[in-house]
């Protein structure tokens, strides 16, 4: 059973999404604040956290900048600002997705089910090899020059599936469905930041601007 801590300051909507993330067959924990999150990350072990922004003790911002030095664990904000500023903030921090409130249990509920969907790896998937870059789609691992690379679950999935089809030209929105989910609703400069994010880690520029469509993978 997959594990969901929910982090918000409001009991209520803790509660909340604890009863419909467990009618979805997830198993469920919660914090009030950012030091508590903290701490629930080591005892719970979540395999996702869905992290609201405003937090008291440490903010939700300082929460991630925290779990990303040591983890990839997805993490999807709950934002009550709107701005596509404070947005991209948190992608560039290494958050998976967004929701901003007021929201829809059901959509926050989709939202961690397409960031937690995963393609099951045949065996038979070969690694890519491309420079000093390897993918092994089995394992799920990116390495540059044999050292591995941490890279959150949809930076993976994008870099993954323009790695696939090197040379190919994918649209912004093309991309987004494929390392996001159907429910992608269209702020380009979302891709954009994940790709700002990949080429940071990497350590290296796999992945070619082609102004005005998208992007693509170049060996």
């Amino acid at each position: 059973m997959r594990r969901v801590l929910v982090v918000d300051d409001d009991p209520k909507v803790c509660e909340t999404l604890d009863r419909y993330l467990a009618h979805a067959g997830y198993a469920t924990a919660s914090a009030l604040d950012g030091r508590r999150a903290l701490e629930a990350v080591r005892s719970f072990a979540p395999d996702l956290i869905v992290l609201d922004v405003m937090l008291p003790e440490v903010d939700g911002l300082e929460v991630c900048r925290s779990l990303r030095a040591a983890s990839n664990v997805p993490i999807i904000f709950l934002t009550a600002r709107s701005t596509e500023r404070d947005k991209l903030a948190g992608l560039a921090l290494g958050a998976d997705d967004y929701l901003t409130k007021p929201f829809s249990p059901r959509e926050l509920v989709a939202r961690v089910q397409a960031v937690l969907r995963r393609a099951p790896a045949s065996e038979a998937t070969p690694r890519i090899v491309a420079g000093a870059i390897t993918i092994d789609p089995e394992r799920c691992e990116v390495t540059v020059d044999g050292t591995a690379v941490p890279l959150t679950a949809t930076e993976y999935r994008l870099l993954l599936a323009m790695a696939r089809a090197p040379g190919r030209v994918y649209r912004r929105d093309e991309l987004a469905r494929l390392a996001i989910g159907e429910h992608f609703e269209g702020l380009d400069r979302t891709i954009d930041a994940h790709i700002k994010n990949l080429r940071r880690k990497l350590g290296c520029d796999p992945i070619a601007t082609v102004f005005g469509i998208g992007y693509k993978f170049v060996a």
